[in-house]
């Protein structure tokens, strides 16, 4: 399933379910929840890391779908822009970016 589609489904199953459409923060707080729970699910080696991990999606996309964001056109540009940046470790060995491309 492509990153627009997924986005689409995922918002018209809120609507139906009635779940929250409209307020960005809470829906930031639920993401951040997610999140967590993905965590804890790989450090505990349970095997829904997977399922966590595309509820952290889910929400993501909620995200984009309330703020007007075409997340595959952004993840697209994203990708595009970093495989165009450059790294190299500095004196203490910490990987820092030397170029945006």
């Amino acid at each position: 399933m492509d990153i627009a589609t997924a986005q689409r489904l995922a918002w018209e199953n809120k609507q139906a379910k009635n779940f929250n459409t409209t307020d960005v923060a809470l829906e930031f707080g639920l993401l951040t929840a997610e999140v967590g729970e993905a965590f804890t699910a790989w450090i505990r080696g349970r095997n829904d890391l997977g399922e966590e991990l595309a509820d952290v999606f889910l929400y993501l996309t909620a995200l984009a779908e309330m703020n007007g964001i075409d997340l595959a056109s952004e993840v697209t540009r994203k990708i595009e822009k970093n495989r165009r940046r450059t790294y190299a470790r500095d004196e203490n060995g910490v990987l820092t970016r030397t170029s945006d491309g």
